[in-house]
């Protein structure tokens, strides 16, 4: 009868598909395989891991722009993959168009980290060092167009600096480099952690709005002085656009009740990183006060990616 036609469709009929645009061992992935194993067990389905790394997130993101919009493909990425990349990189996919939003799963905060030798000790000092030589200062990044070379930009911008840019592959190089003395600092996404605590790197500082549960007594960049220059890194899972709002709706509460586990959260503080639900209304918002902050950000700094 009506009430029959009304109830939705048994969902999900087969094995579940989290496409990662990078590759396994990074917090994306680590992140994925630590929910998908909860979601395995809420959800009655396996949930598989596919690796896509490249081009910062899109080609995992095209993957799922691909894929059949029928609750078994699921996209999880940073939020950049949404909110800069479409201003960094010539693509026919533009996942606020192409993507559903489904919810948030985490977040890390980035910390200002400063060569051991550096004449620092804290954010202002190394502002007063960046004026008094402009252009001699340099920082390491993961990569041009990561968030923690946005971050780095924004803190430029909001200090009135001129500091050289030295993109690496990835954020482990960066930091081995700031470490050797190679660069001055670096916006670095969580894996400084042990390095900081032995002292074979200064922290001078956090680029987020609050202070990190890490390093409750280290003050951000923004109590040092300097507003608008914090970017936290948001990571958040997408589906194909036209998957069913019912769908959405329970994978949503999945995520966030896989999120709550006490093991969720001790395991995402070893990546540095916390547990961060959202419900897709909020993810949406977050998306797009993100987007207009970062488009505006990458057209002020002209920055480019190669």
């Amino acid at each position: 009868g009506a009430a029959q036609a009304q109830a939705p469709a048994p969902w999900p009929t087969k094995p579940v598909r989290v496409v990662v645009g990078f590759a396994p061992g990074g917090s994306t992935d680590v992140m994925a395989r630590i929910l998908s194993q909860s979601l395995a067990e809420s959800l009655g389905q396996s949930v598989v891991i596919d690796n896509k790394p490249g081009a910062s997130g899109n080609i995992a993101a095209a993957e799922v722009v691909r894929a059949a919009p029928d609750g078994h493909t699921f996209l999880i990425a940073p939020t950049s993959v949404e909110t800069a990349n479409p201003s960094l990189f010539k693509s026919n996919i533009l996942p606020s168009r192409d993507l559903a939003p489904v919810g948030g799963v985490g977040k890390t905060q980035m910390y200002l980290v400063a060569k051991p030798q550096i004449e620092a000790k804290d954010a202002r000092e190394l502002v007063a060092l960046a004026k008094a030589r402009p252009g001699k200062l340099s920082y390491a990044s993961s990569g041009a167009g990561t968030p923690p070379h946005l971050a780095c930009e924004l803190f430029k911008l909001s200090t009135g600096t001129f500091i050289t840019h030295i993109p690496y592959r990835g954020a482990a190089p960066a930091l081995q480099d700031v470490m050797a003395g190679q660069t001055d600092f670096v916006c670095d996404p969580g894996i400084a952690f042990p390095h900081i605590r032995t002292g074979k790197v200064k922290l001078l500082g956090v680029v987020s709005a609050k202070r990190s549960p890490f390093f409750p007594d280290v003050p951000t960049v923004g109590e040092q002085g300097f507003k608008d220059a914090d970017l936290d890194i948001w990571f958040g899972m997408w589906a194909p656009k036209g998957t069913p709002a019912d769908v959405i709706a329970r994978m949503n509460r999945e995520l966030a009740k896989a999120l709550a586990l006490p093991a969720t959260k001790t395991r995402y503080a070893d990546l540095g990183a916390e547990p961060a639900p959202l419900e897709t209304a909020d993810f949406k918002a977050l998306l797009a006060s993100e987007g207009a902050r970062l488009s505006t950000l990458i057209k002020e700094q002209k920055i480019i990616v190669d």
